[in-house]
Order: structure tokens, then C-alpha cells, then sequence
């Protein structure tokens, strides 16, 4: 048994959970986020002392590990739409830059063409100093993703260090070619 799934998920004020046939839909002042879990987990929404609790359909294995999984995930949901996540970016290297242009995010990584990514919905993307990229949502999971496509265009090189990196990333550097 699944002891963090045994623990219920606490609802702030200004937070409102529905749920229906597997369908987790939480509301709050940072937006919404809506997940789909496998019908082995029961969740119930408790408005009189404000929690929810999930608990394993039936006895297979898979329930008892599924309940934890969805318990933390709904928990993490419920921050998503109160606090919000946040992924900050930064990008080194001579000429590497990046512009936001409407929802488009253009980014110059040294190819011979600009890279062009749309922003999806949900998601607020900022760039001060043209080096530093910061990815703001409420779902976790869309801005863990967005940040790692970013990064994807040109992950940082271990001579030189250049490319795109997530703050705080230490990239490890190799020696060059030394001249005999």
C-alpha cells in the first residue's frame, strides 16, 4: 500500500476540484488544470472538511500503485493553481539571443535559420536581456516540457559551454585538442 497515497490532498480557499468519470478538473486563481486518471483509483471530494482522498478501486497491483501516482499528482495541481511553477532559462554563447514576438518565441542558437516555437496555451513566457528565458503555468508537467523543447534546440556543449541551459545546471567540460 501506497503510504503518500493514504495521505489526503488539503484544498485552499479559493480553489475548487471537480471530479467526474476519471476526470480531475482543478480551478484556481492561476488558471486550470485538468488531468485523466485510470479508472483503478477512486477519488473523492470531501466540501465539508475540504480534502480529497483516493483509495485503490480493487486489490491488483496496479490500483495500489496508481492511487499514490494520482495523489501526488492532484497535490501537485493544486499548487500548479496557487502558486504556480516556474522554470527560468539562460542562454550562452557569442550571438545566441532569444526574442518573444506575440506567442512565438524566436530563438537565434547559431544555425544558418531563426528557430521559431509557438507557445501553447497555459503557458507565459518572458525573456529580459535577450539571454535569459523564464517559463511561468500552472500545470507542471506542460512547463517541465516546454523548458526541456527550449533547451532541446541546442543543449549546452561540454568544450566551449555554450547553448541553452536551465539555471543552476552544471554542464561538465572536457579539455580540447592540445597541440604536441
Amino acid at each position: 500500500m501506497s503510504r503518500i497515497g493514504k495521505q489526503p490532498v488539503s484544498i485552499p480557499d479559493k480553489v475548487k476540484i471537480t471530479v467526474s468519470n476519471g476526470n480531475v478538473l482543478v480551478e484556481g486563481p492561476k488558471g486550470k488544470v485538468q488531468k485523466t486518471f485510470s479508472p483503478v483509483v477512486k477519488v473523492t471530494v470531501s466540501t465539508a472538511d475540504k480534502k480529497v482522498t483516493f483509495a485503490p478501486a480493487d486489490e491488483t497491483r496496479f490500483a495500489k500503485a496508481m492511487y499514490g501516482t494520482a495523489r501526488s499528482i492532484v497535490a501537485g495541481m493544486v499548487k500548479g493553481v496557487t502558486d504556480g511553477y516556474v522554470k527560468e532559462l539562460e542562454i550562452q554563447g557569442v550571438g545566441f539571443k532569444a526574442n518573444l514576438k506575440g506567442s512565438t518565441l524566436d530563438l537565434a542558437l547559431g544555425y544558418s535559420h531563426p528557430i521559431l516555437m509557438e507557445i501553447p496555451a497555459g503557458i507565459k513566457v518572458t525573456v529580459t536581456d535577450q539571454t535569459k528565458v523564464k517559463v511561468e503555468g500552472a500545470d507542471k508537467q506542460l512547463v517541465g516540457a516546454v523548458t526541456a523543447e527550449i533547451r532541446g534546440y541546442y543543449p549546452p556543449e561540454p568544450y566551449k559551454g555554450k547553448g541553452v541551459r536551465i539555471v543552476g545546471e552544471r554542464v561538465r567540460r572536457k579539455e580540447g585538442k592540445t597541440v604536441a
